[in-house]
């Protein structure tokens, strides 16, 4: 990972990326709250995740990624309200072979977990712009 800066969120990101990368997901829903919102571009069209049963409905859909390789190339936090926005080059192995993309971001906390999170797809694997 890189360009991830040495703070409480930098640091809770990175937990992030590493509970998906050993496929940890109740670790990864413990870092949300009972009733968080889950917002995902992935598909092209928006999905709400609502809650953690949803979530991980959401997260077992990540148990494919065999590698991921993450540069942030943007990064913002502030502290009241706890929030962070990022935007990440992202080159992930999938069954299907190697897939590069663009994330953004953006978490909401409450009491330091996320309550809101908006998972954009910027730039697909096929090329195509969000």
């Amino acid at each position: 990972m890189v360009n991830v800066p040495d703070t409480k969120l930098g640091r809770m990101f990175q937990q992030h990326i590493q509970f998906i990368l050993d496929k940890n997901i109740d670790a990864l829903l413990d870092q949300y709250t009972d009733d968080c919102l889950l917002v995902s571009s992935f598909m092209k069209t928006p999905n709400y995740y609502r809650g953690k049963a949803e979530l991980r409905e959401h997260m077992n859909g990540i148990l494919g990624i065999k590698g991921l390789e993450d540069e942030i190339v943007f990064w913002a936090e502030t502290e009241n309200p706890e929030t962070l926005m990022i935007t990440e080059k992202i080159t992930m192995t999938l069954a299907d072979g190697e897939a590069k993309m663009r994330f953004a971001d953006s978490w909401v906390l409450r009491d330091g977990k996320i309550a809101i999170h908006f998972a954009g797809m910027v730039q697909h694997p096929d090329g195509s712009l969000a």
